[in-house]
């Protein structure tokens, strides 16, 4: 049998206790991977059975050490193409997201994001997604809710993501934004506004932005995530 192509685009999913709605996201990258990018799913430990119905829709399903940064490395360190997506679980990506993504990176690019959409009853959420969009776009700052993008060879430069439990989409964003600005597409993901709506939007955007501010400051992020916990 002759070995498969390797991928153009592989596209990372760490993944702990999302047994509920994993098929349905993965399912929404199919037509991805018709087109050649590859999809790696990487559990945490999780305690249902979140490995078994992510394997049909996986080109891998790999177990890693818990904690969504040493899950991102290891499924980074498995992938085979030259760009890399971190996808949450709970996120859907736009329409054409692949090619929107190859054109970004042969214009220039060396990593970047898309805008973001949280779902949700709360109308309040789109004010909070509009809000995070325009902050990334002037801070340089990326999270992993917009689906971070990244050249493998500018990834593996900087050390991939830090080796901590809490805002390690941030300090990566901090040592790509030192190479170059983020490429922002302006095509939304969606993701869900399960984590806002359970314990209120006006206390999560308290809390997050409270967070930020104290690691900003300097502060551990293990000491930011038994706050956030």
């Amino acid at each position: 049998m002759p070995e498969r192509p390797a991928p153009a685009l592989s596209i990372v999913v760490p993944v702990l206790n999302e047994a509920v709605g994993i098929a349905a996201t993965l399912q929404a990258l199919v037509p991805l991977r018709e087109r050649g990018a590859e999809v790696i799913v990487v559990d945490g430990g999780s305690t249902d059975d979140s490995p078994r119905r992510a394997a049909p829709w996986a080109d891998r399903v790999l177990s890693g050490p818990r904690g969504r940064a040493r899950q991102m490395n290891t499924g980074a360190a498995a992938a085979r193409a030259p760009l890399l997506l971190f996808l949450h679980a709970d996120t859907q990506l736009p329409e054409g997201a692949d090619a929107l993504l190859h054109d970004a990176v042969a214009g220039g690019a060396s990593w970047g994001r898309f805008d973001v959409h949280i779902d949700g009853r709360a109308a309040l959420l789109r004010l909070v997604a509009a809000l995070m969009n325009l902050r990334s776009r002037l801070s340089g700052i990326a999270t992993g809710d917009q689906a971070m993008f990244v050249r493998r060879e500018v990834f593996e430069r900087v050390g991939g993501f830090p080796d901590q439990p809490l805002m390690e989409d941030i300090e990566l964003s901090r040592r790509l934004r030192a190479l170059q600005r983020p490429h922002c597409l302006r095509q939304r993901v969606r993701t869900s506004g399960r984590r806002w709506e359970t314990h209120g939007v006006w206390r999560t955007i308290w809390l997050m932005w409270r967070l930020r501010w104290r690691y900003w400051r300097g502060e551990s992020p293990q000491s930011l995530a038994q706050a956030y916990r």
